[in-house]
């Protein structure tokens, strides 16, 4: 059974059956134009295959079918086999051929299809992409990008869905980025493929068809976060797929009178502390959303940050909404475990607004 097949077989009916019909095979996408973060992938890819002739593309169906998302539609065409072509469904077999391909001077990015998909290869990636550049004290590198499509909200099942992006963090060796926007999945991978470091390029597949002008020369660093929203009494930490959420929240917490600020992270390893304690210690108040489960999930690893370095500026504890600590749901129940705007809302109005530190000391 082929890759596409499982998927076919898996995903619930709720799927988008038109992922890639806006990523035209050849197609050019002018300065200024409105594309989908599928789209703006798809031509990141493309340009630097033409940039660079070391880039190779490869993984389970992004030949001829374009991968499931249709992200690399047309790829294999202008290209040709070499340069762009399916493999088998083995994943540890096509991260460790991107390592020894790396070792020899290519640049390899690789798709793990789905994000649970990836589980097969974290031998390979932690064992050995994480660790060869400092194992050989600087002597090896390996410029290789894994593409891993990962989150909800799709109406996928267990497997399909899975927000694995601690595993990567917590691997000193690997750079882990996430785009929440159209624009910043062009401007990031396009850095990630020529970053002399392993990078896991998570992308927010419920995001695939949000749509954004796209500007091919504005590029985005890899280890920067930007203030989406500025605001002046909370700040809200989000990325990938919870960023459209956190905006949405944002315009609905301005109709009740709170000035909200939005971060979207972007780059989750390195973390920019600097961008994030700098709103924090104005705001005084912060909430890290995101889907993966909450215990032991990356929002914590913020909350700890925040707290931290910014102890003396807060008003109250850092709050986190994320998914439930439970197995994936069914797709007729993801939207009560992903994060929501109600939920978000509810963590603002529990931010001790009466009890600040500057009221409880006017009141004793």
């Amino acid at each position: 059974m082929t890759a596409i097949a499982e998927h076919d077989q898996d995903v619930a009916a709720g799927q988008h059956p038109a992922a890639g019909q806006d990523v035209a095979a050849g197609q050019d996408v002018a300065a200024g134009q409105t594309v989908t973060m599928a789209a703006a992938l798809n031509l990141a890819l493309r340009d630097a295959l033409t940039a660079d002739d070391s880039v190779l593309v490869f993984g389970e169906d992004v030949g001829p079918l374009g991968g499931v998302f249709r992200v690399t539609d047309g790829l294999a065409a202008a290209f040709g086999p070499t340069r762009v072509f399916d493999t088998p469904l083995a994943e540890a077999g096509i991260v460790g051929t991107a390592i020894g391909m790396a070792m020899n001077g290519l640049r390899p990015v690789v798709e793990m299809q789905f994000d649970a998909f990836a589980y097969p290869a974290f031998e390979q990636i932690t064992s050995h992409l994480a660790k060869i550049r400092n194992r050989t004290k600087g002597r090896v590198e390996l410029p290789i990008v894994i593409r891993i499509p990962y989150g909800g909200g799709i109406g996928g099942v267990e497997h399909h869905c899975d927000s694995s992006e601690v595993y990567y963090t917590h691997t000193p060796g690997l750079r882990v980025v996430t785009p929440g926007t159209a624009a910043d999945a062009y401007g990031l991978l396009r850095e990630a493929i020529e970053s002399p470091d392993p990078v896991i390029f998570l992308e927010p597949k419920r995001r695939y068809w949000t749509k954004e002008i796209l500007w091919r020369d504005d590029r985005t660093p890899l280890d920067r976060a930007v203030v989406r929203r500025p605001g002046a009494d909370v700040t809200l930490i989000a990325y990938g797929g919870a960023l459209g959420t956190a905006q949405e929240a944002a315009d609905a917490a301005e109709t009740e009178g709170r000035s909200v600020e939005v971060i979207d992270l972007r780059s989750l390893s390195p973390f920019d502390d600097e961008t994030v304690t700098a709103s924090v210690r104005r705001t005084g108040r912060a909430i890290v959303v995101h889907e993966a489960s909450r215990f032991c999930g990356y929002g914590a690893e913020v909350a700890a940050q925040v707290s931290e370095q910014c102890f003396h500026y807060l008003e109250a504890p850092v709050l986190r909404v994320a998914g439930f600590d439970i197995p994936y749901p069914p797709p007729s129940l993801e939207g009560y475990h992903l994060p929501s705007v109600d939920r978000i809302l509810d963590a603002i109005e529990r931010l001790q607004w009466q009890d600040t530190a500057a009221s409880l000391r006017a009141a004793s």
